[in-house]
């Protein structure tokens, strides 16, 4: 579990980093679901299908969240925790490991070595989230919470979906809590699901965008940056984690 870190109230300064496709060069989400299809956890022909239909919705940006909470978090409900555990511990080991990039690690880095505050905000849920932010050793991490009540994960989620406009509350809520006063927020993501966030910090930053928020980002004259082709970040157009 990621520890319930103290925020120094002279922290001014946030990054906040999108996780799928943006740290990790695939998406987790999608990913635990081929995970449980590949070890005969859920069923195969209709799992693989419903799994793959979610994502094009995400990618097309038409992603009913409800709908698809409500079918990735039904598995978590079938298992003791236990066991749900033990195959995380494997799903990160087969599924993550193998996409972290590490030019995403040496970006995480500048940020804390520059003092602030870091952040992952993600859709996925948090069950799914929670060792990842931890490999990179992000210690606050914002995403749609699976709810977990007399030692068992229920099959439904709590509070508001961290996803599209529901990454603003998310973050809005979090800061109320947090006793920050913030003077600059960079945030990092590839997907134009997170327009409704970027249009609201002072530091977007498009992160091997899909072709809708890179259209949306050179329109607006926001940096661009690639995680994915070097060792280190490659800016696309200009970019400074200390602007």
């Amino acid at each position: 579990m990621i520890p319930d870190n103290p925020i120094s109230p002279s922290s001014n300064q946030i990054a906040l980093f999108d996780l799928d496709n943006t740290l990790l060069g695939g998406d987790s989400d999608y990913l635990w679901g081929q995970f449980l299809v590949e070890k005969g956890i859920v069923e195969r022909q209709w799992y693989e299908s419903e799994n793959s239909r979610f994502y094009e919705d995400y990618l097309r940006g038409t992603l009913n969240i409800a709908e698809f909470l409500k079918f990735a978090l039904k598995p978590l409900s079938q298992h003791p925790v236990s066991r749900l555990y033990h195959w995380r511990e494997q799903f990160v080991t087969e599924k993550i490991q193998p996409i972290l990039l590490p030019a995403a690690k040496k970006l995480v880095e500048s940020h804390r070595q520059n003092g602030d505050v870091l952040v992952i905000i993600t859709a996925t849920n948090a069950f799914v989230t929670e060792p990842i932010a931890e490999l990179f050793g992000i210690p606050h991490l914002l995403a749609t919470q699976p709810e977990f009540k007399q030692g068992r994960y229920t099959g439904r989620f709590t509070g508001i979906p961290c996803f599209q406009e529901g990454k603003i509350q998310r973050f809005r809520d979090w800061l109320q809590t947090s006793g920050l006063t913030i003077d600059k927020t960079w945030f990092y993501s590839d997907s134009h699901n997170d327009l409704p966030l970027l249009t609201q910090v002072t530091h977007p930053v498009a992160v091997d965008p899909d072709p809708h928020l890179e259209k949306a980002a050179k329109e607006n004259h926001w940096p661009i940056l690639s995680l994915r082709v070097a060792e280190e970040p490659v800016p696309l157009s200009p970019i400074s984690v200390e602007g």
